[in-house]
């Protein structure tokens, strides 16, 4: 098992590489001129922009320029670090290190992210399963129905909708926003209500595909002999199909795991941006708004590096609570 994450941890390195590169270039083709938006002035004298050419070491070629941004100036004439040192630039409005300004927001969109991913998993298996168990009874219309219509509803425009109801017309929920984890006179339940819609509208998508996932799994299993068997031994009805069913349906759907973090991680963009949010992705639309390119650039690499961690945490997963790829893997 061991061997196994050291190879899937080598494999991933060439990606993080892949997607450093198309980063830079997309970087480089972007309009506008990195000095004047650096020092806000369109007329900036030539020895002025020598100088933040020379410190910026944008007077190279596009290679090195893409090393040094990588690694660093091993020659120490940039004030450059590399990204491997945690050096992503300063922002061109903020004046702020990138790095800084990214470990203020990432907490929140892991929180938001993590909190859908849970509540669509949850809510999803107790859905699939239950329908698959009343299979063509009116809950398991129902449930297929609102699986289809959430999986294609737009999801800005469901938060609107949700906004309009819930926080103008009823005033039960704030409008955004989120509250400090630091501040200890905060309560759960104020917590709560601020992350209550924005993880919802992020988990809709989640929920229709876990419990349409689940119910075909489930409904494949419970065919099987030893479930028949268990139920006339007289093994209680919920027992036999949320724990016997659920537990050898469950394992394909650990699969779907690795694109479910993607589409979660590239939907909070729209949520944060529509409950005021203040995360990773409300910071990258802000910034590509500004031509913020330094921030723009990190954004990506992060949830690139997001998404593969992602996907490797739902290999590694696979493999634990699958036996036969245990076996394949060479036990544990």
């Amino acid at each position: 098992m061991i061997s196994y994450i050291v190879r899937r941890l080598l494999q991933a390195i060439p990606t993080i590489f892949g997607v450093t590169l198309i980063s830079f270039i997309i970087m480089q083709a972007a309009p506008g001129d990195p000095v004047q938006l650096m020092t806000f002035n369109p007329s900036a004298d030539a020895e002025d922009r020598a100088r933040l050419e020379q410190e910026l070491c944008l007077d190279r070629s596009l290679p090195e320029q893409y090393f040094i941004w990588l690694f660093g100036d091993l020659r120490g004439e940039c004030a450059i670090r590399g990204l491997i040192r945690g050096d992503f630039g300063t922002s061109f409005y903020d004046r702020r290190p990138v790095i800084e300004m990214i470990g203020e927001r990432l907490p929140a969109t892991l929180e938001l992210t993590a909190t859908a991913l849970v509540m669509g998993g949850v809510i999803g298996l107790i859905v699939g399963v239950l329908s698959a168990v009343n299979r063509a009874s009116a809950f398991d219309n129902i449930a297929r129905f609102f699986s289809v219509v959430f999986d294609a509803i737009p999801s800005f425009w469901l938060g609107l909708l949700l906004i309009m109801y819930f926080s103008v017309e009823l005033r039960w929920l704030p409008v955004g926003g989120r509250l400090p984890l630091n501040v200890e006179t905060i309560t759960f339940t104020d917590r709560f209500r601020h992350l209550a819609m924005p993880s919802t509208v992020l988990a809709v998508t989640w929920i229709a595909l876990m419990s349409r996932y689940m119910r075909a799994e489930t409904l494949e299993v419970i065919r099987q002999d030893y479930i028949r068997t268990a139920r006339a031994k007289g093994v209680p009805k919920y027992r036999v199909y949320f724990y016997h069913a659920a537990r050898n349906a469950h394992i394909p759907i650990v699969t779907i795991l690795g694109p479910a973090i993607t589409g979660l991680v590239a939907g909070a963009v729209v949520i944060e941006r529509i409950f005021s949010w203040p995360g990773l992705g409300r910071l990258t639309v802000d910034a590509v708004s500004a031509r913020d390119y330094p921030i723009v650039t990190a954004s990506v690499i992060i949830g690139s590096i997001l998404v593969i961690i992602g996907n490797l945490l739902s290999d590694i997963l696979l493999a634990l609570v699958d036996p036969r790829l245990r076996l394949g893997l060479g036990g544990l």
